[in-house]
């Protein structure tokens, strides 16, 4: 458990200073507590393969970042996947004996996917 820290000015310029247990308030005790309900809320959601991934970082905000790079990718790998959907959107077509509400499920699909790929 890390411990709790103020913030100190000395000569002008804001320090980090350590607190003495004693002088920890009830919000200082809950904050270490914090990351590790966060962590453990994320390890639970995830598969034994990503968890692999992931088991050796320290913080929530390590494994968050970690998590961010295996399912988004670098910036090449966002493009390759933004290129691909485009080309799959610009030749959507319907297949003959679809019906309606499957093309339509099909296209929804792809346009989601769109929208989560492009940059705003």
């Amino acid at each position: 458990m890390k411990s709790n820290t103020a913030v100190v000015i000395t000569d002008g310029a804001p320090q980090m200073d350590e607190k003495n247990r004693s002088e920890w308030t009830n919000e200082d005790k809950k904050k270490p507590n914090l990351d590790n309900v966060a962590k453990d809320i994320l390890y639970k959601t995830l598969d034994k393969n990503t968890f692999s991934k992931v088991k050796m970082c320290n913080t929530t905000k390590e494994i968050w970042e970690k998590l961010i790079q295996f399912c988004e990718g670098n910036e090449q790998t966002k493009e390759n996947k933004l290129s691909v959907a485009v080309q799959k959107f610009e030749s959507i077509k319907m297949k003959s004996g679809e019906s309606m509400s499957d093309f339509e499920e099909r296209s929804s699909t792809l346009v989601n996917e769109l929208t989560t790929l492009v940059p705003w």
